[in-house]
């Protein structure tokens, strides 16, 4: 992925109780005017990198009455891939891997996102309990698969795009079936989206996922799909912020 834009300007830096770590927050939301209602949000991982692309899609989704106008919030780290202060490689993943000595806080971080980020967003901006996207690219997106399939989950709506599937020997599916065999309603809606021409493990564990859903599917939850030709793992996320967002909002 290309280095951070410089129209990602970070909008506060907020601190986790549940992680011991400080995110960069980036918000781009429209200003809808005194006495307007709440406006639908995105939760974006990666928010460094991502937030431009998603930022723009929504604006211009909103400008072509595709969607509601909508908040778009990154979470970020300040830090690149790899680099002391990114700690993606913790808070994405649901389990350890001795790959990652520190891998496996996906819970704490989703926890962090609930109870700590949320109010605070809640308590800057006007957003719709009803209307919550949360969004990711690869490993973010491992994170976003994580968080909608729960007892009961916070994020109702969830892009996926490109999921790092792979992650503890494709774990998230066992937890994914888990969680079907004791419950057959979950109510939400998921968007699914990747490049023709990524690798086949991630366009094969991908169609793993989907045929899982189809096999085994839960009432009440929407699932749609995009495979974009020419594009791949490294290029596509413009075009999937943008469908999986007419998607899930329009």
């Amino acid at each position: 992925m290309k280095p951070p834009s410089t129209r990602a300007i970070p909008a506060f830096v907020s601190k986790s109780p549940q992680t011991g770590s400080d995110y960069v927050i980036y918000v781009d939301a429209p200003d809808l005017g005194a006495g307007a209602g709440p406006m639908p949000s995105v939760l974006l991982m990666d928010g460094d990198y991502l937030f431009d692309a998603a930022a723009a899609a929504a604006r211009a989704l909103a400008a072509a009455g595709r969607i509601p106008p909508t908040a778009v919030v990154g979470v970020g780290y300040g830090s690149g891939f790899g680099q002391p202060g990114n700690h993606r490689g913790r808070d994405y993943t649901p389990t350890a891997s001795t790959d990652e000595p520190s891998s496996g806080g996906a819970g704490a971080f989703h926890s962090y996102l609930v109870e700590t980020l949320w109010p605070e967003l809640a308590r800057r901006l006007p957003l719709r309990d009803d209307a919550r996207v949360i969004a990711g690219h690869s490993l973010g997106s491992l994170l976003v698969l994580h968080a909608l399939f729960q007892e009961e989950p916070f994020f109702t709506r969830a892009l996926a795009s490109a999921p790092s599937i792979w992650w503890g020997n494709r774990s998230i599916l066992e937890a994914i079936s888990r969680l079907r065999a004791g419950r057959d309603r979950l109510d939400g809606r998921l968007y699914l989206g990747v490049g023709a021409d990524d690798t086949p493990s991630m366009t094969g564990d991908l169609a793993l996922l989907e045929g899982q859903l189809r096999a085994r599917p839960f009432a009440g939850l929407s699932v749609s799909s995009d495979s974009f030709p020419g594009r791949d793992h490294y290029n596509v996320a413009p075009l999937t912020m943008s469908a999986g967002l007419a998607s899930l909002l329009g």
